[in-house]
Protein backbone atom coordinates (compact mmCIF):
# COMPACT_ATOMS: atom_id res chain seq x y z
CA UNK A 1 0.00 0.00 0.00
CA UNK A 2 1.39 3.37 -0.96
CA UNK A 3 1.75 5.72 1.43
CA UNK A 4 -0.54 8.65 1.01
CA UNK A 5 0.34 12.28 -0.07
CA UNK A 6 -0.23 15.08 1.73
CA UNK A 7 -3.59 17.28 -0.25
CA UNK A 8 -2.54 20.33 1.44
CA UNK A 9 1.18 20.03 3.49
CA UNK A 10 1.87 21.89 6.09
CA UNK A 11 5.76 21.46 6.72
CA UNK A 12 7.94 20.46 3.41
CA UNK A 13 11.05 19.33 4.30
CA UNK A 14 13.89 19.34 1.49
CA UNK A 15 16.98 17.31 1.66
CA UNK A 16 19.63 18.56 -0.99
CA UNK A 17 22.70 19.19 0.63
CA UNK A 18 25.16 19.82 -2.65
CA UNK A 19 26.41 21.22 -5.30
CA UNK A 20 26.52 24.86 -5.67
CA UNK A 21 25.03 24.22 -9.31
CA UNK A 22 22.57 22.22 -8.29
CA UNK A 23 21.14 23.88 -5.32
CA UNK A 24 20.36 26.84 -7.79
CA UNK A 25 18.77 24.29 -10.11
CA UNK A 26 16.89 23.42 -7.31
CA UNK A 27 15.30 26.81 -6.25
CA UNK A 28 12.58 27.14 -9.17
CA UNK A 29 11.10 24.12 -7.56
CA UNK A 30 11.17 25.61 -4.14
CA UNK A 31 9.50 28.51 -5.93
CA UNK A 32 6.38 26.24 -6.93
CA UNK A 33 6.37 25.07 -4.15
CA UNK A 34 5.76 28.14 -2.30
CA UNK A 35 3.50 29.70 -5.09
CA UNK A 36 1.17 26.66 -4.15
CA UNK A 37 1.10 26.71 -0.44
CA UNK A 38 2.20 30.01 0.26
CA UNK A 39 1.30 29.31 4.02
CA UNK A 40 3.45 26.45 4.39
CA UNK A 41 6.46 26.20 5.76
CA UNK A 42 10.01 25.08 3.74
CA UNK A 43 12.41 23.64 5.60
CA UNK A 44 15.84 23.23 3.34
CA UNK A 45 18.52 20.98 4.77
CA UNK A 46 21.48 21.86 3.11
CA UNK A 47 25.56 22.10 3.11
CA UNK A 48 27.50 24.74 5.17
CA UNK A 49 28.83 26.42 1.92
CA UNK A 50 25.55 26.05 -0.17
CA UNK A 51 24.11 27.69 2.96
CA UNK A 52 26.01 30.19 2.14
CA UNK A 53 24.87 30.76 -1.21
CA UNK A 54 21.86 30.88 -0.88
CA UNK A 55 21.40 32.91 2.65
CA UNK A 56 18.19 34.89 2.67
CA UNK A 57 16.22 32.93 0.48
CA UNK A 58 12.48 34.09 1.13
CA UNK A 59 10.52 31.88 2.70
CA UNK A 60 13.05 28.93 3.33
CA UNK A 61 14.70 28.08 6.68
CA UNK A 62 17.78 26.52 6.15
CA UNK A 63 19.40 23.59 8.81
CA UNK A 64 22.89 23.05 7.87
CA UNK A 65 24.97 20.03 7.83
CA UNK A 66 28.13 19.87 7.14
CA UNK A 67 29.71 17.01 5.59
CA UNK A 68 32.98 17.15 7.45
CA UNK A 69 31.63 16.88 10.85
CA UNK A 70 30.00 13.07 9.90
CA UNK A 71 27.71 11.42 12.25
CA UNK A 72 28.32 13.76 14.84
CA UNK A 73 27.20 16.71 12.64
CA UNK A 74 24.40 14.45 11.59
CA UNK A 75 23.48 13.68 15.46
CA UNK A 76 23.28 17.12 16.22
CA UNK A 77 21.09 17.68 13.50
CA UNK A 78 18.38 15.28 14.69
CA UNK A 79 18.64 16.59 18.05
CA UNK A 80 17.84 20.25 16.55
CA UNK A 81 14.86 18.77 14.68
CA UNK A 82 14.21 16.41 17.20
CA UNK A 83 10.18 17.97 17.73
CA UNK A 84 9.57 18.53 14.19
CA UNK A 85 7.61 16.55 12.47
CA UNK A 86 7.13 16.71 8.52
CA UNK A 87 4.37 16.66 6.10
CA UNK A 88 6.44 15.14 3.62
CA UNK A 89 10.25 14.76 2.91
CA UNK A 90 11.45 15.45 -0.56
CA UNK A 91 14.49 13.44 -0.64
CA UNK A 92 16.79 15.11 -3.47
CA UNK A 93 20.02 14.09 -2.76
CA UNK A 94 21.28 10.49 -4.32
CA UNK A 95 23.92 9.97 -1.48
CA UNK A 96 24.14 7.02 0.92
CA UNK A 97 25.59 9.61 3.48
CA UNK A 98 22.26 12.06 2.79
CA UNK A 99 19.64 8.58 2.93
CA UNK A 100 21.58 7.42 6.39
CA UNK A 101 20.82 11.37 7.56
CA UNK A 102 17.11 11.28 6.32
CA UNK A 103 17.03 8.31 8.45
CA UNK A 104 16.62 10.66 11.77
CA UNK A 105 14.56 12.90 10.43
CA UNK A 106 10.53 12.78 11.71
CA UNK A 107 8.29 12.43 8.67
CA UNK A 108 4.68 11.27 7.69
CA UNK A 109 6.09 10.29 3.87
CA UNK A 110 9.35 10.45 1.88
CA UNK A 111 9.78 10.89 -1.63
CA UNK A 112 12.64 9.84 -3.71
CA UNK A 113 13.82 9.16 -7.71
CA UNK A 114 12.45 6.89 -9.30
CA UNK A 115 14.09 3.27 -9.38
CA UNK A 116 15.52 4.56 -13.04
CA UNK A 117 16.89 7.70 -11.63
CA UNK A 118 18.24 6.89 -7.80
CA UNK A 119 21.63 6.04 -7.33
CA UNK A 120 23.50 4.31 -3.89
CA UNK A 121 20.31 2.70 -3.63
CA UNK A 122 17.91 5.55 -2.48
CA UNK A 123 14.67 3.61 -3.20
CA UNK A 124 15.31 1.54 -0.22
CA UNK A 125 14.96 4.89 1.81
CA UNK A 126 11.74 5.87 1.07
CA UNK A 127 8.24 4.97 0.98
CA UNK A 128 7.26 6.87 -2.95
CA UNK A 129 8.81 7.63 -5.44
CA UNK A 130 8.78 9.89 -8.76
CA UNK A 131 7.25 8.89 -11.94
CA UNK A 132 9.50 7.70 -14.92
CA UNK A 133 11.02 11.19 -16.31
CA UNK A 134 13.79 9.17 -18.80
CA UNK A 135 16.58 11.53 -20.22
CA UNK A 136 15.62 14.74 -18.28
CA UNK A 137 17.05 17.82 -17.18
CA UNK A 138 18.57 17.87 -13.28
CA UNK A 139 16.11 21.18 -13.21
CA UNK A 140 13.41 19.18 -14.85
CA UNK A 141 14.01 15.95 -11.98
CA UNK A 142 14.09 18.73 -9.13
CA UNK A 143 10.84 19.91 -10.45
CA UNK A 144 9.53 16.50 -10.85
CA UNK A 145 8.94 16.66 -6.83
CA UNK A 146 6.73 19.06 -7.19
CA UNK A 147 4.59 17.84 -9.60
CA UNK A 148 4.33 14.55 -7.58
CA UNK A 149 2.84 16.83 -4.83
CA UNK A 150 0.36 17.99 -7.58
CA UNK A 151 1.91 21.51 -8.46
CA UNK A 152 0.77 22.53 -11.77
CA UNK A 153 2.45 26.02 -12.21
CA UNK A 154 5.54 25.54 -13.32
CA UNK A 155 7.11 28.64 -14.18
CA UNK A 156 10.87 29.13 -13.82
CA UNK A 157 11.81 31.75 -10.59
CA UNK A 158 15.06 32.34 -8.81
CA UNK A 159 14.94 35.42 -6.86
CA UNK A 160 18.56 34.59 -5.49
CA UNK A 161 19.18 37.09 -2.40
CA UNK A 162 22.02 39.36 -3.16
CA UNK A 163 22.95 42.36 -0.42
CA UNK A 164 24.10 45.09 -1.21
CA UNK A 165 27.32 44.69 0.59
CA UNK A 166 27.89 42.14 -2.21
CA UNK A 167 27.54 44.08 -4.95
CA UNK A 168 30.04 46.91 -3.51
CA UNK A 169 32.11 44.13 -3.40
CA UNK A 170 32.14 43.35 -6.54
CA UNK A 171 32.10 46.66 -8.01
CA UNK A 172 35.64 47.27 -6.09
CA UNK A 173 37.11 44.43 -8.55
CA UNK A 174 35.30 45.47 -11.16
CA UNK A 175 34.43 49.50 -12.06
CA UNK A 176 31.94 50.64 -13.67
CA UNK A 177 33.14 49.22 -17.79
CA UNK A 178 30.85 46.21 -19.58
CA UNK A 179 33.04 43.15 -18.41
CA UNK A 180 32.83 39.47 -19.55
CA UNK A 181 33.42 36.62 -16.65
CA UNK A 182 35.29 33.85 -17.27
CA UNK A 183 35.20 30.78 -14.54
CA UNK A 184 37.64 28.57 -16.22
CA UNK A 185 37.80 25.82 -14.03
CA UNK A 186 35.39 23.36 -12.74
CA UNK A 187 35.97 22.08 -8.53
CA UNK A 188 38.93 20.22 -8.88
CA UNK A 189 38.28 17.20 -8.01
CA UNK A 190 39.86 13.37 -8.91
CA UNK A 191 39.08 12.45 -12.70
CA UNK A 192 37.00 15.56 -13.05
CA UNK A 193 38.31 16.41 -16.34
CA UNK A 194 35.87 19.63 -17.33
CA UNK A 195 38.43 22.21 -17.91
CA UNK A 196 39.23 23.62 -21.15
CA UNK A 197 42.93 24.94 -22.00
CA UNK A 198 44.69 28.15 -20.55
CA UNK A 199 45.70 28.63 -24.40
CA UNK A 200 41.93 28.33 -25.40
CA UNK A 201 40.59 31.08 -22.78
CA UNK A 202 43.66 33.26 -23.33
CA UNK A 203 42.29 33.52 -26.83
CA UNK A 204 38.89 34.12 -25.96
CA UNK A 205 39.43 36.75 -24.06
CA UNK A 206 41.47 38.94 -26.71
CA UNK A 207 38.30 37.89 -28.47
CA UNK A 208 35.92 39.77 -26.64
CA UNK A 209 38.61 42.26 -25.54
CA UNK A 210 39.05 43.80 -29.53
CA UNK A 211 35.75 42.33 -30.90
CA UNK A 212 33.62 43.40 -28.50
CA UNK A 213 35.22 45.69 -25.95
CA UNK A 214 34.69 43.87 -22.92
CA UNK A 215 37.27 43.35 -20.60
CA UNK A 216 37.41 40.03 -18.74
CA UNK A 217 37.38 39.38 -14.94
CA UNK A 218 38.35 35.76 -14.25
CA UNK A 219 36.67 34.05 -11.20
CA UNK A 220 36.56 30.60 -9.27
CA UNK A 221 37.79 29.13 -5.86
CA UNK A 222 41.40 29.52 -4.42
CA UNK A 223 42.63 26.11 -4.38
CA UNK A 224 46.27 25.95 -5.85
CA UNK A 225 44.77 24.02 -9.55
CA UNK A 226 42.27 27.37 -10.38
CA UNK A 227 45.05 29.83 -8.71
CA UNK A 228 47.50 28.21 -11.39
CA UNK A 229 45.51 28.31 -14.22
CA UNK A 230 44.25 32.21 -14.12
CA UNK A 231 48.31 32.73 -13.66
CA UNK A 232 48.88 30.78 -17.38
CA UNK A 233 45.80 32.45 -18.82
CA UNK A 234 47.13 36.18 -18.23
CA UNK A 235 50.81 35.17 -19.03
CA UNK A 236 48.95 33.87 -22.41
CA UNK A 237 47.41 37.46 -23.01
CA UNK A 238 49.09 40.28 -24.32
CA UNK A 239 49.64 42.98 -21.94
CA UNK A 240 47.21 45.72 -23.17
CA UNK A 241 44.30 43.61 -22.79
CA UNK A 242 43.00 44.52 -19.16
CA UNK A 243 42.25 41.53 -17.21
CA UNK A 244 40.64 41.46 -13.24
CA UNK A 245 42.31 38.47 -11.56
CA UNK A 246 39.30 37.58 -8.80
CA UNK A 247 40.34 33.97 -8.40
CA UNK A 248 39.45 33.44 -5.05
CA UNK A 249 38.92 37.11 -4.19
CA UNK A 250 34.94 36.71 -3.67
CA UNK A 251 32.91 35.92 -1.17
CA UNK A 252 29.90 33.55 -2.54
CA UNK A 253 27.38 36.28 -2.58
CA UNK A 254 30.02 38.68 -4.26
CA UNK A 255 30.14 36.17 -6.82
CA UNK A 256 26.93 36.15 -6.98
CA UNK A 257 27.18 39.84 -7.43
CA UNK A 258 29.62 39.61 -10.19
CA UNK A 259 28.01 36.74 -12.42
CA UNK A 260 25.00 39.40 -11.93
CA UNK A 261 26.40 42.67 -13.87
CA UNK A 262 28.04 40.83 -16.31
CA UNK A 263 27.71 40.92 -19.99
CA UNK A 264 27.73 37.69 -20.35
CA UNK A 265 29.69 34.38 -18.22
CA UNK A 266 31.60 31.64 -20.21
CA UNK A 267 32.36 28.42 -17.74
CA UNK A 268 32.51 24.33 -17.81
CA UNK A 269 30.13 22.58 -16.70
CA UNK A 270 30.02 24.17 -13.03
CA UNK A 271 28.51 26.41 -9.95
CA UNK A 272 28.70 29.75 -11.70
CA UNK A 273 27.09 28.51 -14.88
CA UNK A 274 24.20 27.83 -13.25
CA UNK A 275 24.74 30.24 -10.38
CA UNK A 276 24.55 32.80 -13.87
CA UNK A 277 21.59 31.06 -15.29
CA UNK A 278 19.77 31.58 -12.23
CA UNK A 279 20.52 35.85 -12.52
CA UNK A 280 19.27 35.62 -16.12
CA UNK A 281 23.11 36.90 -16.94
CA UNK A 282 23.81 35.71 -20.64
CA UNK A 283 25.65 32.40 -20.25
CA UNK A 284 28.01 30.25 -22.08
CA UNK A 285 28.38 27.02 -21.26
CA UNK A 286 31.51 24.38 -22.35
CA UNK A 287 30.37 21.13 -21.96
CA UNK A 288 32.34 17.64 -23.33
CA UNK A 289 32.52 15.79 -20.77
CA UNK A 290 29.08 16.12 -19.19
CA UNK A 291 25.98 16.16 -21.30
CA UNK A 292 24.55 19.45 -21.76
CA UNK A 293 21.16 17.92 -22.08
CA UNK A 294 21.14 16.91 -18.55
CA UNK A 295 23.26 19.61 -17.08
CA UNK A 296 23.43 22.59 -19.23
CA UNK A 297 22.48 26.08 -18.15
CA UNK A 298 18.89 25.30 -18.39
CA UNK A 299 17.87 28.82 -19.74
CA UNK A 300 20.59 28.82 -22.44
CA UNK A 301 21.15 25.45 -23.66
CA UNK A 302 21.14 26.59 -27.16
CA UNK A 303 23.88 28.74 -26.57
CA UNK A 304 25.90 25.50 -25.28
CA UNK A 305 29.30 24.40 -26.95
CA UNK A 306 28.24 20.69 -27.09
CA UNK A 307 31.08 18.55 -27.88
CA UNK A 308 30.07 15.55 -25.66
CA UNK A 309 28.79 13.55 -28.70
CA UNK A 310 32.12 13.49 -30.32
CA UNK A 311 33.90 12.72 -27.02
CA UNK A 312 31.27 9.85 -26.75
CA UNK A 313 32.09 8.94 -30.18
CA UNK A 314 35.75 9.21 -29.57
CA UNK A 315 36.32 8.24 -25.95
CA UNK A 316 34.10 5.34 -25.41
CA UNK A 317 33.46 4.69 -29.12
CA UNK A 318 29.82 4.58 -28.03
CA UNK A 319 26.52 7.05 -29.26
CA UNK A 320 24.58 9.41 -27.02
CA UNK A 321 21.59 7.17 -27.28
CA UNK A 322 23.66 3.87 -26.40
CA UNK A 323 25.52 5.61 -22.94
CA UNK A 324 23.47 5.24 -19.75
CA UNK A 325 21.67 8.70 -19.03
CA UNK A 326 24.68 10.88 -17.62
CA UNK A 327 27.43 9.36 -17.99
CA UNK A 328 30.60 10.87 -18.12
CA UNK A 329 33.62 10.96 -20.44
CA UNK A 330 36.44 10.53 -17.94
CA UNK A 331 39.20 11.54 -20.40
CA UNK A 332 41.52 13.97 -20.11
CA UNK A 333 41.89 15.42 -23.39
CA UNK A 334 38.16 15.20 -23.98
CA UNK A 335 37.73 19.03 -23.43
CA UNK A 336 40.64 19.88 -26.30
CA UNK A 337 37.24 18.61 -29.06
CA UNK A 338 36.09 22.10 -28.49
CA UNK A 339 37.79 24.61 -30.72
CA UNK A 340 38.33 28.56 -30.40
CA UNK A 341 35.98 28.96 -33.07
CA UNK A 342 33.29 27.27 -31.54
CA UNK A 343 33.81 29.45 -28.32
CA UNK A 344 34.20 32.59 -30.96
CA UNK A 345 31.27 32.00 -32.20
CA UNK A 346 29.11 31.20 -29.24
CA UNK A 347 29.99 34.14 -27.80
CA UNK A 348 29.29 36.59 -30.95
CA UNK A 349 25.81 34.86 -31.19
CA UNK A 350 25.36 34.78 -27.38
CA UNK A 351 26.33 38.88 -27.36
CA UNK A 352 24.08 39.58 -30.50
CA UNK A 353 20.97 37.92 -29.13
CA UNK A 354 21.06 39.80 -25.88
CA UNK A 355 21.67 43.46 -26.48
CA UNK A 356 22.70 45.07 -23.12
CA UNK A 357 19.40 47.06 -23.70
CA UNK A 358 17.36 44.05 -23.73
CA UNK A 359 14.51 43.01 -21.67
CA UNK A 360 14.93 40.47 -19.86
CA UNK A 361 12.49 37.82 -21.73
CA UNK A 362 10.02 35.96 -19.55
CA UNK A 363 11.05 32.84 -18.05
CA UNK A 364 9.61 29.92 -19.84
CA UNK A 365 6.94 27.33 -17.78
CA UNK A 366 8.13 23.70 -17.88
CA UNK A 367 6.74 20.95 -19.49
CA UNK A 368 8.02 17.33 -18.88
CA UNK A 369 9.69 16.07 -21.79
CA UNK A 370 7.97 12.73 -23.19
Amino acid sequence: MKHPLPERPRHIAILRLSALGDVCNLVPTVRALQRQWPEARITWIVGKTEAALLDGLSGVEFQVYDKATGIKGMRALWRQLADRRFDVLLHMQQAIRASVLSLGLKCDVRIGYDKARAKDWQHWFTQRQLAPHPRAHVLESFMDFARALGVEDTRLEWSLPIPEAAFDEAQRLTGDAPYLVISPCANPRLRNFRNWSAQGYAAVIEHAWHRHGLKTVMSGGGSPQEREMGEQIRRLCPADIEIIDAIGRTSLKGLLALLDRARAVIAPDSGPVHMANALATPTLGLYATTNPSRAAPYCWREHVVDRYPDAVAHYLQKSPESVTWGTRVRHSDAMSLITLDDVVGHLDALLAATPPAADTPEPPSMEPES
